[in-house]
């Protein structure tokens, strides 16, 4: 039986040299790759006890849209600006060049609710910072955050501190 790892494509010196770009695509082109990567993640989800989860655009909706579904759970997209018909809270965030902002509907999280945010992978840190940000200012506790993969060299991880963070795959590279 593969790993998950087995399912990664990595694609040396993109975006720029020295740089291994860890490829999800080749999991989610793989049907027995995309199972074992949401099961994973789910797994994680053993003995929590939650209310809604939470994923950002793009890739945190891939992967939490099944895992709200399996567990029969609410889904909040997290979107960019401007993407979202409702009223909206609003949370900016920094990128390596600059900076960037994600809203969520004011109504989507009420005050007490226990929240898992699920994204695929954990760099920096910053987008999911901005989520978890969201959730509190609406009342909300963040009782878990899981990713299918970690880039432990940029140290995502240590923004996150305060929280119970799972990653199923982790490289130590950047």
């Amino acid at each position: 039986m593969k790993k998950l790892e087995d399912y990664v494509r990595s694609i040396p010196d993109f975006p720029e040299p020295g740089i291994i770009f860890r490829d999800i695509t080749s999991i989610l082109q793989d049907a027995d790759g995309l199972a074992l990567a949401i099961d994973s993640m789910q797994g994680c989800l053993d003995g929590v006890d939650f209310d809604l989860v939470v994923g950002s655009e793009s890739r945190g909706f891939i992967f939490g849209m099944p895992i709200a579904y399996n567990l029969h759970k609410p889904f909040i997209p997290v979107r960019k600006k401007g993407k979202l018909p409702c009223e909206t809270i609003s949370q900016t965030y920094d990128l390596e060049y600059g900076s960037a902002a994600v809203e969520m509907h004011k109504d989507a999280v009420k005050p007490g609710q226990k929240v898992v945010i699920v994204d695929d992978l954990i760099a920096t840190g910053g987008t999911v910072e901005a989520c978890v940000k969201m959730v509190e200012a609406l009342g909300g506790e963040v009782v878990k955050i899981v990713f299918l993969m970690e880039l432990a060299g940029l140290k995502g991880r240590e923004r996150l501190k305060d929280y119970d963070v799972a990653s199923v795959i982790c490289y130590e590279g950047k």
